[in-house]
């Protein structure tokens, strides 16, 4: 997953900022179009949102374990 998001940064860096944000706000067109105002801004929010969590747990394995640890009982399938 890194050698991919690597890569595709990289290929980000050498396109042009007008291109990116042409194709961001054609998505979010789309998005507007079929599901509508509210359903797209929680569709945005929930990525967002995932992926802030995501960074935070899986940015260190230790944080993940007990956050585990927190919801499963400890020691008991592992």
């Amino acid at each position: 997953m890194e050698r991919f998001l690597s890569k595709l940064f990289e290929k980000l860096r050498n396109t042009k900022a007008g291109v990116i944000f042409a194709v961001l706000f054609f998505i979010i067109g789309l998005l507007l179009c079929i599901f509508g105002f509210f359903k797209t801004l929680f569709i945005l929010l929930m990525t967002a949102v995932g992926f802030f969590v995501g960074s935070f747990l899986f940015s260190d394995t230790s944080k993940f374990k007990k956050f585990l640890d927190r919801i499963l009982p400890p020691g008991r399938f592992r």
